[in-house]
């Protein structure tokens, strides 16, 4: 790569592109979005589609970056993305993170319509009913895609699927699994029920308990977990619409379980139950 970078300065048309995808506002207006770092950059590189409808757009990077990850330009040239150096101080008017590592992509949108998770016939789906926190969504979406869920719904009352924050916290995994966004909770419940999903609830006031499920081996068939805003969990009218409240036992003194370690929790349940022959018994406690 050439020392000389291709864009120097932060008025250029590119830049206030770019950086004006870190409004809601404009990522919903163009579609696109931006993914930051070499882990995120590689997976948006082999997600799929090449010229018009590549998943990746275009690929900035600082000489260094461009240097350090030769393999990564490459896979974006492959895909037919532009590759564009930048100094430093473009890359971080891009950036939304204190220490940007150099590497900043546009993508293409690539939510997937609701109705198409349903005619997949998942197996394990968890929802985002709620959830405010753009880190945590992100993290519940890379808990579901370690666990082998099929699928992560965001109600119409969550945070932004694209947010710089909640993206950074998939880690990647915002591009392994389908994720329907916007869809209203009462129609994500009732939908995967048609589909033949039992709906659980994750709640702490839950009437039934994880282990008591898994000891009577009620979680191997096909299952979505509901998960509540972080600050006051699933409003009741959220709760009575599940099949049942199911609460994660609490051993030791802690108070309660942060959204994301619950939701490792209940996904793995669900996990193990549905792969074991002949069910399980708690991933709990032994």
């Amino acid at each position: 790569m050439t020392s000389t970078p291709d864009l120097t300065s932060l008025r250029s048309a590119r830049v206030t592109a770019a950086h004006r995808l870190a409004r809601r506002s404009f990522r919903g207006k163009e579609r696109r979005f931006l993914v930051e770092g070499p882990q995120a950059v590689r997976e948006a590189a082999a997600h799929g589609g090449t010229g018009d409808g590549r998943t990746l757009i275009e690929l900035y990077a600082t000489p260094e970056a461009a240097d350090r990850h030769r393999d990564l330009v490459e896979a974006a040239r492959a895909a037919g993305a532009p590759v564009l150096t930048a100094t430093p101080e473009v890359i971080a008017e891009m950036s939304d993170t204190v220490t940007p590592q150099g590497l900043v992509a546009v993508c293409r949108f690539l939510d997937t319509p609701f109705e198409r998770v349903l005619a997949a016939r998942p197996r394990l789906v968890a929802v985002l009913a709620h959830v405010r926190d753009p880190g945590n969504a992100g993290t519940v979406l890379r808990c579901a895609d370690a666990a082998g869920a099929d699928a992560v719904v965001l109600t119409d009352a969550s945070v932004d699927l694209y947010n710089p924050k909640a993206v950074r916290a998939s880690a990647g995994s915002l591009f392994h699994l389908p994720v329907a966004v916007g869809v209203p909770v009462t129609d994500a419940v009732a939908g995967l029920r048609a589909a033949g999903l039992r709906v659980l609830a994750a709640d702490g006031a839950g009437t039934r308990d994880l282990d008591t499920e898994l000891d009577e081996e009620r979680m191997g068939g096909p299952t979505a977990w509901v998960f509540g805003n972080e600050a006051w969990g699933l409003p009741e009218e959220t709760r009575r619409l599940a099949d049942e409240v199911v609460r994660v036992p609490i051993h030791g003194s802690a108070e309660s379980l942060n959204l994301a370690t619950a939701a490792a929790v209940c996904l793995y349940a669900s996990a193990r139950a549905q792969r074991a022959p002949a069910g399980c018994r708690s991933v709990i406690s032994s």
